[in-house]
């Protein structure tokens, strides 16, 4: 809200919600954080479900969630075909067409915004896989425009741990996700979430100097 000015009056966000502890958190605080005067806005929530891959969410605890906090859930089916682009790992399509569809309600209820729950975590492993994998040191942005739509892309959580999220998320005894995808296996990503564990206990002031050279470089917002 004050670093990177995410949020503005008149904003609609449209928070995806996985049933993960991250985005039930996120959609959380975004919820109550809405009821404050300044600035105004609304909040909406979207819970995709990929007909062909069995990653189970219990959505009676969603649409519970959601009501409690007086946010509007819709809930999207949607599916893809792994064999129209077998150049392309199922985890990459899937979170394709998740994508898709958030983006296509997103306009369809005239939201402006797209909330995702990346913490802080993920950015810094995030910068750290393209610097290794890619050659350059970027990460998600804070905040994004969209070139092609009207939307911006935003991470409410980018300052937060995750080691937080989890003891909050413990602490308020959030429904834990059930993952079933058949495509779940040891990735780059979890390497590099342990690379990232051995480098905080080189240097636990690491995360901080990792945002910091970030922001220098200005790649936390893409305006």
């Amino acid at each position: 809200m004050t670093d990177y000015e995410l949020i503005a009056d008149g904003d609609h966000i449209l928070a995806a919600l996985s049933g993960g502890k991250d985005s039930l958190l996120m959609l959380e605080l975004l919820a109550k954080r809405s009821r404050i005067f300044k600035p105004r806005f609304r909040v909406s929530a979207i819970h995709v479900r990929m007909e062909n891959i069995p990653y189970e969410t219990d959505t009676a605890y969603l649409e519970a969630f959601c009501t409690e906090l007086d946010v509007p859930l819709h809930v999207v089916t949607t599916a893809f075909d792994p064999a129209t682009d077998t150049r392309k790992h199922p985890c990459f399509l899937c979170a394709w067409n998740r994508r898709k569809s958030i983006f296509r309600l997103a306009q369809e209820l005239g939201c402006n915004k797209i909330a995702l729950g990346h913490h802080q975590d993920d950015l810094l492993c995030t910068a750290l896989m393209n610097l290794t994998f890619e050659g350059h040191f970027s990460t998600m942005p804070v905040l994004m425009k969209m070139e092609k739509m009207p939307l911006t892309i935003i991470r409410p959580l980018a300052l937060c741990k995750e080691s937080d999220i989890k003891a909050l998320a413990e602490e308020k005894g959030y429904q834990k996700q059930r993952k079933l995808c058949p495509h779940e296996q040891a990735t780059n990503r979890t390497r590099m979430k342990e690379l990232y564990q051995h480098i905080e206990q080189l240097n636990p002031e690491a995360r901080y100097s990792i945002w910091h050279a970030l922001e220098a470089d200005g790649k936390l917002l893409k305006l």
